[in-house]
């Protein structure tokens, strides 16, 4: 009976020894062989794996850029640098110009105090969950609905609620990767150049007596922040203000003139100072500072 029990331990030892070769042997012998440069593209990409690109993470790009001839320029948070990088890997001829980095920016301002609300939301907690019941609870249908939709999809925080409970974007933490943009169900959150000084904090395409009735921050359309600032790139279509932002003319001007103050800083990192002019706030600048000494 023990021999029985020793001599089949033994048995099924030796077939298991067997098969672990033959499968070890197999691996080698069968095993795809993965180009290198799969692994260096994917390296060579920031990790966020926020799907702007348009594949399901970087993992997915760096195989498609290797494997299928994806365009390398599809990374908006790796920006030029991460071009570079993968044109380097893939032997690869790459402009990559001299594009600002883009970040989003929240354009509107409109809040319980400043603004009217025509019903009580009780519903879930989700921007176009409200904007299936009437395009929203506001009477202003370009406005923030201010439930935090961009926030979850967000994958680095940089959107948040200031201390009114309006929903704010910092532009240090944003990628660019457009997650925002395109959960947004009004389409307020938009594209600006990283370096933006100001922003028309106002999505309203409404006629000025309009827009008055409702909203006592929002654009009227009437024109005077391209009188005050002729050389900082504003232009009034559709009864709405707007930034050309390769203009670098003084904004300052518009801001303070602006009859309903709807011409803002463009992000908290910012303050400004007694003649409206705007500069980087002291954290920043010593942040800037350490970085340029490292």
């Amino acid at each position: 009976m023990i021999l029985r029990v020793i001599y089949s331990f033994l048995s099924v030892a030796l077939l298991g020894g067997l098969l672990g070769i033959g499968l070890a042997f197999a691996s080698r012998v069968l095993a795809v062989k993965k180009d290198e440069r799969i692994e260096q593209v994917e390296a060579a990409l920031p990790g966020a794996n926020c799907g702007a690109c348009g594949f399901a993470g970087c993992a997915a790009y760096a195989e498609a850029i290797v494997k299928e001839d994806a365009e390398i320029n599809m990374c908006s948070p790796g920006g030029a640098s991460a071009v570079k990088a993968v044109a380097e890997i893939m032997g690869l001829d790459a402009d990559v110009g001299s594009g600002e980095r883009m970040v989003a920016q929240v354009h509107c301002r409109g809040s319980r105090s400043t603004s009217t609300y025509l019903y009580a939301y009780r519903g879930v907690k989700d921007c176009n969950a409200v904007h299936m019941l009437f395009e929203g609870d506001k009477e202003c249908k370009f406005g923030c609905l201010g439930l935090g939709s961009c926030m979850k999809v967000c994958p680095t925080d940089a959107i948040y609620y200031d201390n009114d409970g309006l929903v704010r974007v910092n532009r240090n933490k944003c990628i660019g990767c457009e997650q925002c943009v395109n959960v947004c169900p009004t389409g307020v959150i938009k594209m600006v150049p990283y370096s933006a000084d100001y922003i028309v904090a106002c999505n309203s395409t409404d006629k000025g007596a309009k827009v008055r009735k409702y909203c006592k921050v929002g654009c009227i359309g009437c024109k005077i922040c391209e009188k005050k600032s002729p050389e900082g790139g504003f232009k009034v279509e559709d009864f709405l203000a707007g930034i050309d932002y390769s203009q670098q003319g003084d904004r300052s001007a518009a801001s303070q003139a602006c009859p309903a103050k709807c011409i803002i800083v463009a992000d908290d990192s910012l303050k400004v100072k007694k003649n409206g002019k705007p500069i980087k706030s002291r954290e920043v600048e010593t942040k800037k500072a350490v970085n340029e000494k490292a």
